[in-house]
C-alpha cells in the first residue's frame, strides 16, 4: 500500500552518495578561491585609500598652500620686542650691549631678547610696548601675557594678535590691574601659526615710592616738558614743551607719543599754579620709532633718549 510521503524511488537513486573524493577537493578549492577575492579586495582597498590621501593632501596644500615656516635672519626669528623704558639689559645676559647703538651692522635692533624693568605708581599704571618686524615678509603675531596682574589694555585680555609688514613697527598698551608690590611677567610674542616661534620680554615690575591718582593712557590729551639726547654721543637735541596725544600721535614721530604713556599726576592735573604732582621716566627710541623712515633726516640712523615730565594732565 503506497502514500503521497512514501517515495516509489530506491533512495540510493533519489540520493546517490557523493563521492569522498569530491568531498575532500571542493573544501581547499572554495577556500583559496575565497582567500585570493579576500586579498584582492585588500589590495583594492588599500590603492583606494593611498589613491584618496593624496588627493586630500593636494587639495588641502590647494586651499591653504604648503606648510609656513617663520621667517628667520640669520638664525633668528625676524621679529623684536621692548619695553620703551630705558631700562632694559640684556635678557639672560648671555650678549653684551652696544657701546655705540647706531654702529651696529646686524639687522636687529638689539644683540638679543631683553629685560626690563617697571616703575610703577600704582593700580591702573600702563607701559608701552614696540614690536619691530626686521625682515621684508608680513608676520602675523600672536602676543601673550605670561604673569599675573597686568594685560593689553586694547584687547583687555592677556593675549592680542598684530599684523606687521615688512621693515613695520607696532605697539601695544600694558595695563597694571593689580598694586603689585613687586613680581615679573614676560611678554611672548609668537608666530600665529608657527607657535614654538617665539620672541620673549622678561620685565620686572615693582612699585615707586609715590603713588598718583591719574595714570596716562592712549588718547589722553596731556602737556609734556621734554628733553631728547642723542643716545650714543649724550649731545642734547632739543628741550621744550608741548601738547601730546598719548600712544598713536601723527604730529611727532611714532615713539613720541608712545613715551607719554605710563606719565602719572595727581587730581590737581597740575592746573593749580605753583604745584607739581607729576611724574616723568625717560624712553629710548631705536631709529624705526624715531627718524629712521625720514630718507636724509640728519637724525635719521640716531637713537634717541627722551625725558618726559607731565605739566598737565588730562580734563575730562
Amino acid at each position: 500500500m503506497t502514500r503521497s510521503w512514501i517515495s516509489d524511488t530506491p533512495d540510493e537513486v533519489e540520493h546517490p552518495p557523493v563521492p569522498l573524493g569530491i568531498n575532500e577537493m571542493a573544501v581547499p578549492r572554495v577556500t583559496l578561491m575565497l582567500s585570493l577575492g579576500t586579498a584582492l579586495v585588500l589590495l583594492l582597498s588599500a590603492i583606494w585609500v593611498g589613491w584618496a590621501a593624496w588627493n586630500f593632501s593636494a587639495d588641502l596644500e590647494d586651499s591653504f598652500g604648503p606648510p609656513v615656516e617663520a621667517p628667520v635672519i640669520n638664525g633668528r626669528f625676524t621679529w623684536e620686542v621692548d619695553l620703551l623704558f630705558d631700562t632694559c639689559s640684556p635678557r639672560e645676559g648671555d650678549w653684551v650691549w652696544p657701546e655705540i647703538l647706531s654702529d651696529q651692522d646686524d639687522v636687529f635692533l638689539y644683540p638679543g631678547e631683553l629685560r626690563c624693568d617697571w616703575e610703577h605708581q600704582g593700580d591702573d599704571d600702563r607701559a608701552s610696548v614696540a614690536v619691530y618686524n626686521r625682515g621684508n615678509t608680513t608676520v602675523d603675531l600672536v602676543l601673550e601675557i605670561r604673569g599675573l596682574g597686568v594685560l593689553f589694555s586694547g584687547s583687555d585680555n592677556t593675549s592680542d594678535l598684530m599684523t606687521l609688514e615688512g621693515n613695520e613697527s607696532g605697539f601695544v598698551e600694558l595695563e597694571l590691574t593689580e598694586d603689585i608690590t613687586e613680581g615679573s611677567i614676560t611678554v611672548a610674542v609668537s608666530h600665529l601659526t608657527v607657535v614654538d616661534a617665539e620672541v620673549l620680554l622678561d620685565v620686572n615690575v615693582f612699585k615707586g615710592t609715590e603713588e598718583r591718582e591719574i595714570h596716562i593712557n592712549d588718547n589722553d590729551r596731556i602737556e609734556v616738558h621734554y628733553i631728547v639726547w642723542d643716545a650714543d654721543t649724550g649731545e642734547q637735541l632739543d628741550e621744550g614743551d608741548l601738547p601730546v596725544t598719548a600712544g598713536e600721535d601723527p604730529s611727532y614721530i611714532d615713539g613720541f607719543g608712545w613715551s607719554a604713556i605710563g606719565l602719572d599726576i595727581d587730581n590737581d592735573r597740575g592746573l593749580i599754579p605753583g604745584i607739581d604732582t607729576g611724574t616723568s621716566h625717560t624712553t629710548l627710541l631705536p631709529p624705526p620709532i624715531a627718524y629712521g623712515n625720514n630718507d636724509g633726516h640728519e637724525l635719521q640712523n640716531s637713537w634717541l633718549r627722551f625725558e618726559l615730565s607731565i605739566n598737565r594732565g588730562p580734563i575730562t
